[in-house]
């Protein structure tokens, strides 16, 4: 005996293939979407582009404030090992 919240599928076999088939092209798009997404090199392109929009503007131009903030923690940074270094010896 059927519970009472089981219906009887009155769709003609035809329109259940037919969104059965819609079904797995949807499925199938969205593992080649998540497939790309998750490749290393879409990952990796992804991230260069990150870091090349943080020092160049759309139109190309270089954006020297972060250039110039990079470039000083890179001389702090080897400033600081360079003293660590002269105080160890």
């Amino acid at each position: 005996m059927p519970q009472a919240d089981q219906r009887a599928d009155t769709r003609a076999p035809a329109t259940i293939e037919s969104e059965i088939e819609a079904t797995r092209e949807r499925l199938a798009g969205t593992i080649d979407e998540l497939v790309y997404r998750a490749s290393p090199k879409t990952i990796a392109r992804r991230e260069i582009a990150t870091i090349k929009s943080w020092y160049v503007d759309r139109s190309g131009r270089p954006r020297t404030d972060n250039i110039l903030k990079t470039a000083g923690t890179v001389v702090g940074v080897v400033a600081v090992l360079v003293a660590i270094r002269k105080v160890t010896r």
